[in-house]
């Protein structure tokens, strides 16, 4: 089993900063792929960022590229979320979620993923 808890959220205006922490325990951290997704009220939960188990390849959604970076520790099992220019429709709740039995480079539906954080609310005003 694996744990994860995320933290970092919070309340920022547009075109401000947020580092989200995803903290995780128990598997082995390091043979997980990482995903960050997200779900604002009324909305599907939605693909963000992931990170491969190595940290050596990343891929983001269209609406975060160049503004969001994905990084990851597996020494200090910890991955983040790094979230720069914000806008107000990056609001939700953000959750981390980790992925074995790693066969591809890239996951981007939630059902791909096994172990789920409780989320983190970032929430940005205009």
């Amino acid at each position: 089993q694996v744990q994860l808890v995320e933290s970092g959220g919070g309340l920022v205006q547009a075109g401000g900063s947020l580092r989200l922490s995803c903290a995780a325990s128990g598997r082995t951290f390091s043979s997980l792929n990482m995903g960050w997704f997200r779900q604002a009220p009324g909305k599907e939960r939605e693909f963000v960022a992931t990170i491969t188990w190595s940290g050596g390849r990343t891929y983001y959604t269209d609406s975060v590229k160049g503004r969001f970076t994905i990084s990851r520790d597996n020494a200090k099992n910890t991955v983040w979320l790094q979230m720069n220019s914000l806008k107000p429709e990056d609001t939700a709740v953000y959750y981390c979620a980790g992925r074995i039995n790693v066969v591809r480079y890239y996951y981007t539906s939630p059902n791909d993923y096994n172990y789920w954080g409780q989320g983190t609310q970032v929430t940005v005003s205009s």
